[in-house]
């Protein structure tokens, strides 16, 4: 049966809803005048300008430096987590409770999490100068929700992998190791590249918890753009929001090419 066309009228009403407000985000990124809502000409001088600002360069090395190696982190980690849990011989009821611990930081709400991560580091830094605010503590911070992602999405590529491989490489006599680097891994490596984009894309839009855990000299472009809206957007805010949601479009796309293959 076909939709009838107010259900594909409301469809395409909520992705204008949806898409409308980055559409008029990225159409004043080209518009010539500096202040107002008036289209006064077409232009790419906010574009070429982004390249002469020193604090828009300082917070896109910091944004791009903190996805990178938090995500590093989280993919290694997310990936052992995974293949713990679902290849060691738990109990159905015990890997049941443990996917549910997985599941958890996934729906926490951000504003949560940053807040026990304040409570946490705030205890840490007694002891270690790595919790302090700054690019540490924040790549601390972003690993903390990459982990789960990662580890759901290489779970998921697992699931779909059978059980067999593992005695077949016992019954082989190859070690543990020679199978996890000649076996496992290559078949594992669609999943593992899907989580490490969705967990950078996760990273290089986060405000939330970079919020709470930046330092005065780590700032990144999601709080760089809240602190414009203060002063006022200009339309260099504009281009480099266009560009960042370019990127994140791309990587989301991408992931979930990966992910497809997973399935």
């Amino acid at each position: 049966m076909r939709p009838s066309w107010l259900t594909r009228g409301v469809a395409l009403g909520a992705l204008a809803f949806l898409y409308l407000p980055m559409l008029a985000v990225a159409m004043f990124s080209f518009n010539r005048t500096r202040y107002g809502l008036g289209w006064t000409g077409f232009t790419l001088d906010w574009y070429a300008r982004l390249f002469q600002n020193p604090t828009i360069l300082e917070a896109t090395r910091n944004t791009f430096l903190l996805a990178l190696l938090s995500t590093l982190l989280a993919t290694l980690l997310g990936t052992l987590l995974a293949l713990g849990v679902e290849r060691h011989p738990f109990s159905r009821r015990a890997r049941a409770q443990l996917e549910t611990l997985l599941y958890l930081p996934v729906v926490t709400p951000d504003l949560i999490l940053a807040a026990a991560l304040v409570v946490a580091f705030g205890f840490l830094r007694r002891f270690f100068s790595l919790f302090d605010p700054g690019l540490p503590a924040m790549v601390v911070g972003h690993v903390t929700f990459q982990v789960a992602f990662v580890a759901l999405v290489v779970m998921s590529r697992l699931k779909s992998l059978p059980r067999e491989l593992d005695e077949a490489a016992r019954d082989l006599y190859a070690s543990y190791p020679y199978y996890l680097r000649r076996v496992l891994l290559p078949l594992l490596a669609p999943g593992v590249v899907a989580g490490a984009m969705l967990a950078f894309t996760l990273s290089l839009d986060d405000f939330v918890i970079s919020f709470f855990t930046a330092g005065p000299t780590s700032q990144t472009l999601p709080l760089l753009i809240y602190a414009s809206t203060r002063r006022g957007i200009t339309p260099e805010i504009h281009a480099i929001s266009t560009l960042l949601f370019l990127l994140t479009l791309v990587l989301v796309l991408s992931a979930e090419r990966f992910t497809r293959r997973t399935a």
